[in-house]
């Protein structure tokens, strides 16, 4: 991403994440920045099918920290799958390193993004009262899976119209020759790797979070959007 882009893009998400900022405005920061963010990842890839050296593929190592490390570590799959980034799940202690694939540019849309969406996250929770009698973080967790689920619909949404407005077959192929190059290093470097259990919750905090998701600032064209390397953010609370 060009420094000029990614300094405007994360000029966006910080406006979007202020607890100051008003629904509305947050939406209005987050839609900008997911339309930049879609736009930006079409056109690198455009790029990098005339000139391959301008987007290698490549991987990097994510830690998510405690607490509610597994949880965190689903948001991160919610975003990288949509931006045609794999990541893979190894438990680390009380938290989780994922090995994280994708072409250079699209991972540096999935390290801006997750970074962003923790701390909108981390605002969601605080101001979400656990219902009387439940436990906190059964309910926390609910309502991680119901954001993470959300913010992956809309990224693949947002994905989508940024490859249909540039109207051409070839975009689609393009796209789909990354995802399979992506999905290969993944299989070099994991050969034996296979599919986790689906997860089963508890808590009822699912619908409060996807409307969370809803609400969260990814930067895409939708007026009612709102809105990494080593380094941990601090997560949503206790």
């Amino acid at each position: 991403m060009s420094e000029a882009m990614l300094s405007k893009v994360r000029k966006l998400l910080a406006q979007a994440e202020d607890p100051a900022c008003t629904p509305a405005e947050s939406a209005a920061f987050t839609a900008k920045a997911t339309e930049l963010i879609a736009r930006y990842g079409v056109d690198r890839a455009l790029l990098a099918a005339r000139d391959p050296t301008t987007d290698p593929v490549g991987d990097r190592v994510v830690d998510v920290v405690a607490p509610y490390a597994r949880d965190k570590a689903g948001l991160l799959a919610a975003v990288a799958d949509p931006l045609r980034c794999r990541c893979v799940r190894r438990p680390d202690g009380s938290g989780f390193t994922l090995h994280l694939f994708g072409f250079a540019s699209d991972l540096e849309r999935v390290d801006l993004l997750f970074t962003s969406l923790l701390v909108q996250a981390a605002h969601g929770l605080a101001g979400t009262a656990v219902p009387p009698g439940e436990q906190p973080a059964a309910f926390r967790r609910s309502w991680l899976a119901g954001f993470a689920r959300v913010v992956a619909e809309r990224l693949r949404a947002a994905e989508a119209g940024a490859a249909a407005e540039r109207g051409t077959p070839s975009v689609a192929l393009v796209l789909a020759d990354r995802s399979d190059r992506v999905a290969r290093r993944v299989a070099e470097v994991y050969p034996r790797l296979r599919t986790a259990p689906t997860r089963r919750l508890a808590g009822s905090g699912f619908g409060a979070g996807a409307a969370a998701g809803h609400r969260a600032d990814l930067g895409g064209p939708d007026p009612v959007d709102r809105p990494t390397g080593r380094t941990p953010l601090r997560g949503p609370p206790r």
